[in-house]
């Protein structure tokens, strides 16, 4: 069983969270600096406003003395209320100073120097603070303002992004139950929803398209189960039938050696129908033909024509070749399927016709081979099962099913795949043509 180790909602609304986070993260500390700057600047003003104040205000009380710089200073505190002033002598001794005020926790100050012949040291030397309390307290507030809006719109987005992936992702979890509801004697079902999203659509339809192939490939294999079953059947009901009648009472040698005989027969017809499909089942796994140097296929169709020439001569029939091409190839498999051909053609060919080998083509290109016979003509919806296994069309009831058991065409499509080629059946106005291309190696 899988183990499931994260969530696609969770992981998306993290991430997003974390984004947001990250984003409204910036955008705060950008808002909150440059809310910072104004205050700062706005603070120097009024510091630099009211230190150029007070400097002429100290130099024109200086010019009449201390004691008149001292009055006015008394006059005037409760106007320079929010402020701190220190004065000093130019020699270093105290001139004024106001009481500390403990409600200015943050300040900021500037000093300044103005000239005064009447006070030691010939000069006076200020401080001036000015409290920024409300300033900094309002900077505290919007960063906790900030922090707080910056974290609980992350989480807000957070759960919102969960809960519409979660949403959007309920399809996914519909189309999970209409799978599971799929089985081996149900596989008719197709996945389907109302509004199927367009990134969903391409994955419904190649696992419905997928679905089809299971479906056909699951009743071609019951039908080739029952098509075993019924092609070994045969053979083995007569294998059994002789034996007991052999031996249900004494026989001669001659009568034991012909019952032999017809067993034997019996028996390499089970054996050719058993090592056509381990041939059919080691192309279907994959096997690919194993070329070998360029040979001409007239010269090869020539070769297994040798061989069925009793045959043809048997029924009547003349042989042509037409065409010829110069290809890599797996020779034997090559001659069987053109064997598989021409005795397909044979059987079914009207007596005193001509069976043709046509082939077209070049390495380069790749080849088509065809075997061509005139008879009747084969039923436009039997083409597409010429080569299943065991297909027998209504022509082929004519013939000794004795020794055909229906895989010589299915032999033909898989080397033709072995070679990475194709099957090719036309059959009109009297006319069949089968055959297979070979493509280039």
């Amino acid at each position: 069983m899988t183990v499931c180790d994260h969530s696609i909602s969770k992981r998306l609304a993290r991430t997003l969270a974390l984004l947001m986070l990250a984003g409204l993260g910036v955008a705060s500390f950008i808002i909150y600096s440059a809310t910072a700057m104004r205050l700062h600047d706005a603070q120097q003003d009024t510091l630099t406003d009211k230190t150029k104040v007070l400097s002429e205000f100290v130099l024109v009380a200086c010019s009449k003395g201390e004691d008149e710089l001292l009055a006015k200073l008394k006059m005037f505190e409760p106007v320079r209320g929010g402020t701190l002033l220190t004065l000093t002598r130019g020699d270093g001794t105290p001139l004024f100073q106001d009481a500390d005020n403990q409600s200015m926790r943050y300040r900021t100050a500037s000093d300044f120097e103005v000239p005064a012949p009447l006070v030691a040291g010939g000069s006076v030397r200020g401080r001036l603070e000015v409290d920024i309390t409300h300033d900094q307290r309002m900077l505290k507030g919007l960063a906790v303002t900030l922090i707080v809006a910056t974290l609980g719109c992350a989480a807000l987005t957070g759960m919102g992004i969960r809960w519409l992936v979660r949403r959007d992702l309920k399809p996914l979890d519909d189309l999970a139950a209409q799978t599971r509801a799929i089985s081996a004697r149900r596989l008719d079902q197709r996945l389907m929803l109302d509004r199927p999203a367009a990134e969903l659509l391409p994955w419904i339809e190649q696992f419905n398209a997928l679905m089809e192939r299971l479906e056909q490939a699951y009743a071609q294999l019951e039908g080739f189960n029952a098509d075993v079953a019924h092609e070994l059947r045969t053979p083995l009901a007569t294998l059994i039938g002789q034996t007991e009648v052999a031996l249900s009472r004494e026989r001669s040698v001659d009568s034991l050696r012909e019952t032999l005989v017809s067993n034997l027969e019996e028996m390499q017809r089970l054996s050719a129908i058993v090592n056509d499909m381990l041939f059919l089942s080691n192309a279907d796994r994959g096997a690919v033909a194993r070329r070998g140097e360029p040979v001409s296929l007239a010269a090869l169709a020539h070769q297994v024509a040798e061989f069925h020439e009793g045959s043809l001569d048997e029924a009547g029939l003349k042989l042509d070749v037409e065409g010829d091409a110069t290809v890599a190839i797996d020779e034997p498999l090559v001659k069987r399927a053109l064997s598989n051909l021409l005795g397909n053609a044979a059987r079914f060919a009207e007596r005193g016709s001509t069976v043709r080998v046509k082939i077209a083509g070049s390495e380069p290109e790749g080849v088509q081979v065809v075997v061509q016979n005139r008879g009747e003509a084969i039923e436009p919806q039997q083409l597409p099962r010429l080569f299943d296994r065991f297909f027998r069309g209504d022509t082929s009831r004519c013939c000794d099913q004795e020794q055909h058991h229906g895989l010589g065409l299915a032999i033909v499509a898989a080397i033709a795949r072995m070679h990475a080629g194709r099957t090719l059946a036309h059959s009109q106005a009297g006319l069949t043509e089968v055959g297979f291309t070979l493509a280039p190696r």
